[in-house]
């Protein structure tokens, strides 16, 4: 209620001091005759005086005297016709200060209702952060987040003998529970069918049997498969597992994504702001971050208060695909198998695993010659057919990755590493 009558008092001063020019800029306005009368009894003065000095002859003077006589009886006249008319004139310039003050006071508590946020109070920083805070500890776990969630499904149409090999890998695992390789397989094609609730489950069972010898991306996988299943929406039990991901690898692109994902979703542009920043800056220009940082950055430092300019974006070597799983606001996973994978089918038996490597090489294969893919991508292809045993072909595909990805040292690398296990370079 204070507010109220305080930014009314506000109004309430300009209007009036609007209206008070108004009105004495009309009081103080003085007719045109009167200025002429002065001006002609003036020049009467004159003439008497001119008489007494000779100047002029008594006949002339007399002359003078009633040209002079006779315009001030018409500026007289003019005067007081002005004078009646000055009444209504008054009238109106009240009347139009009245509504220039309603105007004002009306007009800005209007905009303020429009714009402003009428009842919400002033709040410092820190009890934003504070309401923040208390938001963040109390926001709905993981459970509620995919409630009432429809189920995904991948962008691209699985044949049935691939959703029939992922079936007899499932009763696999059922039957080996312990089994590292498999958890690890099954994760990942759970992930590719559109099964997350099973994928993240898998990759919890993973992260059980690793135990203290899990990697930064084990977990940051599973918190990927998290937020993915809550629909983009990173939960406490998301957050946990980033931070035990960072917490071994404070470098990590994927996590740093979705640790400022996580701030900005709890009130705290500021802070995801210094994340995405920090990651937009570090590149590379095909990592899987820079295109969802690049689309929402400008937003969350206006919201932060930082003025802050896009720097201009470097042209990658090749853009990556997305996961048919993924979220707009996630960076996407990779797919295909690795050469873990494959080599985590040598418990099925010999049929279905050829099937199931095959399938999974060629959809690979195919994706990044049509679509094309990320530096890792290409040496999950390499190394698979390394595997198999098909040295000349994944020696071909070396050769068109040099050709992608030349100039970009970092993603030769990463290729080359993945050539000289599969036996094709030294």
């Amino acid at each position: 209620m204070l507010f109220w009558i305080i930014t009314s008092a506000l109004a309430l001063t300009v209007a009036a001091t609007l209206a008070l020019v108004l009105v004495r800029t009309r009081i103080r306005a003085e007719p045109a005759a009167a200025y002429d009368l002065r001006v002609y009894r003036d020049q009467l003065g004159d003439v008497d005086r001119d008489l007494a000095r000779g100047v002029i002859a008594e006949a002339d003077a007399e002359r003078i005297r009633t040209e002079i006589s006779r315009r001030i009886l018409a500026a007289d006249a003019q005067a007081q016709q002005e004078r009646s008319g000055r009444g209504q004139s008054r009238r109106l310039s009240q009347l139009a200060a009245v509504a220039l003050g309603v105007t004002v006071i009306a007009g800005s508590l209007s905009l303020y209702r429009l714009l402003g946020a009428p009842g919400y109070g002033d709040l410092a920083l820190s009890q934003r952060i504070e309401m923040a805070s208390v938001a963040h500890d109390n926001r709905p776990g993981q459970a509620e987040a995919e409630a009432g969630l429809p189920p995904l499904t991948p962008l691209e149409p699985l044949s049935d003998d691939y959703l029939e090999l992922v079936e007899k890998l499932r009763a696999t695992v059922a039957d080996r529970p312990n089994d590292l390789q498999g958890q690890m397989l099954l994760a990942r094609q759970e992930s590719v069918v559109g099964n997350l609730q099973a994928a993240y489950a898998a990759q919890a069972r993973v992260l059980e049997l690793k135990g203290d010898t899990a990697e930064a991306t084990d977990y940051i996988e599973y918190a990927n498969m998290l937020i993915q299943a809550a629909g983009g929406y990173v939960s406490p039990k998301a957050e946990e597992a980033l931070r035990d991901g960072l917490d071994l690898d404070p470098k990590n692109g994927v996590g740093r994504y979705y640790w400022g994902l996580m701030l900005e979703q709890n009130a705290r542009p500021d802070l995801a702001f210094r994340v995405w920043q920090g990651l937009l800056a570090q590149g590379p220009a095909d990592a899987p971050w820079m295109e969802p940082i690049r689309g929402q950055i400008q937003d969350l430092a206006m919201r932060a208060g930082v003025d802050f300019e896009m720097p201009p974006e470097a042209v990658p070597q090749q853009r990556p695909s997305a996961s048919p799983n993924a979220n707009p606001d996630a960076a996407p996973e990779l797919r295909g198998p690795s050469a873990g994978d494959v080599a985590a089918a040598g418990d099925m038996d010999a049929t279905d695993r050829g099937q199931m490597i095959r399938g999974m090489v060629e959809g690979l294969s195919e994706r990044l010659a049509t679509e094309g893919g990320t530096p890792a991508e290409w040496a999950q292809l390499i190394g698979a057919l390394g595997v198999l045993g098909e040295t000349d072909r994944a020696r071909a595909i070396y050769a068109e990755a040099e050709t992608v990805f030349a100039g970009n040292s970092e993603a030769l690398e990463t290729v080359a590493a993945s050539a000289r296990r599969a036996g094709i370079i030294e």
